[in-house]
């Protein structure tokens, strides 16, 4: 089988994806490994035989292309972090991975690590596989490489798993001695942030004589509510679709769309639940689910697109992956939106042809757009930059894809040119790529890592890995909560270094506020932790 395997390296590749995914499903403690297993796989095939090995080219097509991809998913979400808290988040993460950074150093000089070995604890540490890769892609140019390369992943392998559950007893820790208050802070953030349950529709009688007669923007003018209205059933005008000048008067009824505590609110204001067929009736109007699949309307609002002027149709929400979000003004639209709207039925077949509506065509990549996105990120990541001390690094070919693609997912489109990929394309082509340069990696470095379960070394590198993780998740959370006034919900997506820990976040504060934390910081502090990994190595050499 070694045999065979040497002598094939493809197939050896797709050995250890299949079975490093397999291994990822295990879930222990309602924890696993993700795609992070195949790297522990790899490990195990490098360790049989030095001489199994998959070409270099494979770790470079895979670091492109998980960047990439995760850059265009995340820009609209990075750049909108600045919209909304200026340099706050900016100024935390560089405070987050800059004090773990600190620490990284002070291990350094105490245990004595060389230096390929502390960066590899600092990647694992933060379970962060791109921040490893980016360094190993600087230091392949460099004499001895493959003994460097080496410590950087037995570094990582055996702080990766406290960089998992380190996180988790620091959050339960500072839970407790900063006595957060979940509810209240989901309260506060509802307005700000898209945090909504799973959306729900509910059929609401104005019985409250105060709201009668108003328009429904002065109804919903400074309310925290994230609410669509559907239909309203007038008794002057019958069914209509509503808008912002409409008029309700006492008996009128009218269908919302948001989450339970939201509607469960406007009800409160303006009535109460009916059980009628506004929800039903569709006699005039028709509630249909259509794909995105129509180019011209990517990466435009919904409301340049007049639905209400040319169709008398409204959308009331959109399916974007596993996630339904409400349909707002501002909403852009992407390449595999589902979106649920409610039309005149002679208008359907019209709407469905601006949209599309296309399952295979929603699919669909655009090689010219992908192909130059990714050409214009390599470019970027051949130049040099000079830091103060004669410190130089380039971003490579981790750094470079993911600042276009960050740059390139928040413009979404130019002209013509729609760069952003339809939202199952992009999942795959992330996955793919993770394990691609996973599996190269392990594979490389397996020999190393019996070596150091031989000699008894990792034990010093799971303890540091232990104590970094820990405490500078810590710092942190107490920073960030006392000193930048950043909610603690909005902190653990903040430091959810790992899908396991942001589950685990999710799970203890039972909202979303984690997860739109997540999306907002994952993008920049991806960008900065390979700055961070690579500056550290360059210093420490």
């Amino acid at each position: 089988m070694i045999a065979l395997l040497r002598e094939n390296p493809l197939l050896l590749l797709f050995v250890v994806a299949a079975l490093g995914y397999l291994l990822g499903q295990i879930k222990v403690f309602g924890t696993g490994l993700g795609t992070a297993a195949v790297l522990f796989v790899g490990l195990f095939f490098g360790a049989l035989d030095p001489d199994i090995k998959i070409p270099e080219i494979i770790f470079q097509i895979g670091i492109v292309f998980f960047v990439y991809s995760v850059g265009l998913t995340s820009g609209p979400a990075f750049f909108e972090s600045f919209k909304k808290n200026g340099s706050r988040d900016i100024v935390f993460v560089l405070f987050m991975l800059a004090s773990s950074a600190l620490i990284t150093v002070l291990i350094y000089y105490l245990m004595g690590f060389d230096k390929g070995t502390i960066v590899g604890i600092y990647s694992g540490s933060s379970t962060n596989t791109t921040a490893l890769a980016s360094v190993i892609d600087l230091v392949n140019s460099k004499p001895n490489a493959g003994s460097v390369v080496n410590d950087l992943v037995v570094g990582y392998t055996f702080s990766y798993p406290m960089g998992v559950l380190g996180v988790m007893i620091a959050i339960k820790i500072m839970e407790r001695f900063l006595k957060v208050d979940y509810n209240a802070e989901k309260t506060t953030l509802r307005k700000d942030y898209p945090i909504d349950d799973n959306l729900t529709s509910r059929s609401i009688e104005i019985t409250n004589q105060e709201v009668s007669g108003l328009q429904l923007r002065d109804i919903m003018r400074d309310k925290p509510w994230n609410l669509v209205f559907g239909r309203i059933q007038s008794k002057k005008l019958g069914v209509i679709l509503p808008n912002w000048d409409v008029v309700i008067e006492v008996g009128d009824r009218v269908m919302l769309v948001g989450s339970g505590d939201d509607i469960d609110a406007a009800q409160q204001l303006i009535g109460m639940e009916v059980e009628d067929e506004l929800l039903y009736d569709r006699k005039e109007y028709d509630i249909t689910r259509i794909f995105v699949s129509n180019s011209d309307v990517v990466g435009r609002e919904l409301s340049s697109l007049n639905l209400q002027q040319k169709y008398s149709a409204i959308i009331t929400r959109i399916r974007r992956g596993d996630i339904d979000m409400l349909a707002k003004p501002d909403t852009v639209l992407e390449l595999g939106d589902r979106i649920r709207f409610v039309a005149r039925r002679q208008d359907i077949k019209a709407i469905q042809q601006l949209f599309g509506d296309s399952y295979y065509a929603s699919s669909k990549i655009d090689l010219f757009s992908f192909g130059v996105g990714i050409a214009l990120g390599l470019i970027l990541g051949m130049v040099s930059f000079s830091l103060p001390g004669g410190v130089v690094f380039k971003l490579g070919f981790a750094g470079g894809p993911l600042v276009v693609g960050l740059i390139l997912g928040s413009l979404r489109r130019t002209g013509p040119i729609v760069w952003t990929l339809p939202y199952g394309s992009n999942v795959t082509l992330s996955q793919l790529g993770l394990t691609m340069l996973l599996a190269v990696v392990g594979v490389s470095s397996g020999n190393t890592l019996v070596e150091s379960l031989s000699d008894g070394s990792w034990v010093g590198i799971f303890l540091a890995g232990s104590f970094l993780s820990i405490i500078a998740a810590m710092m942190s959370l107490w920073i960030g909560y006392k000193f930048f006034k950043i909610p603690y919900s909005l902190l653990l997506g903040f430091i959810s270094n790992q899908p396991a820990i942001l589950e685990f976040a999710s799970d203890i504060t039972k909202n979303r506020v984690p997860a739109v934390g997540y999306a907002f910081m994952f993008p920049i502090s991806l960008i900065m932790k390979i700055l961070f990994a690579q500056i550290l190595y360059l210093i420490l050499s």
